[in-house]
């Protein structure tokens, strides 16, 4: 009877995390952070009049760019691999919420280029997937908003800055090596 209680309880969602590509395995925090990640997407409330689920359950496959360009390919008719995938599943399948996938080198690349950890990047795109899942879209210009400010509010409940804040340009230390063209006056 009481390890009955003690699995009532929980109340957090069912998160499974497949691991495709080892090259996920590189830092051990990676993987935690995605999972705390999604966990806490699972918990937000479903976009739109959509049911709110008591114990939300979803996947995610942790994968390679090869692997989600053939995902890419074949749903959605584009021949390149991309960051996220969201694959949800019917009604009928509740408490399922459905499949995420992740492109390491996308996610790694982006994290690079946005000068950002591949952990905090990672657990925005879980976020994103797992509100797909929960019907957040981004077409409409009010959805979007709607999306980016749960994802903002979910990512600050992981201690990670709002990743759609505007990156402050750097100054830069040394002066410009060409000296600068005289003017010519006007004749």
């Amino acid at each position: 009877m009481t390890g009955h209680a003690s699995r009532g309880a929980s109340r957090r969602p069912e998160i499974s995390i497949i691991v495709e590509d080892p090259a996920w395995r590189r830092d051990d925090s990676l993987i935690r952070t995605i999972r705390r990640a999604a966990h806490v997407a699972a918990s937000a409330p479903p976009a739109g009049k959509a049911p709110r689920i008591e114990i939300p359950a979803a996947s995610l496959l942790l994968s390679s760019d090869e692997y989600v360009q053939q995902l890419n390919a074949a749903f959605r008719k584009k021949k390149k691999p991309t960051n996220v995938l969201a694959f949800p599943a019917l009604p009928q399948a509740a408490p399922y919420l459905g499949d995420v996938a992740l492109a390491y080198a996308v996610v790694s690349r982006e994290a690079s280029e946005q000068g950002k950890s591949v952990a905090a990047h990672a657990a925005h795109l879980a976020i994103h997937g797992i509100l797909h899942l929960l019907g957040y879209d981004h077409h409409r210009q009010l959805d979007a908003r709607l999306m980016e400010n749960q994802e903002i509010m979910l990512l600050a409940r992981l201690g990670i800055g709002n990743p759609y804040a505007p990156v402050p340009v750097r100054k830069r230390n040394f002066r410009n090596k060409l000296s600068p063209c005289p003017t010519t006056p006007v004749r």
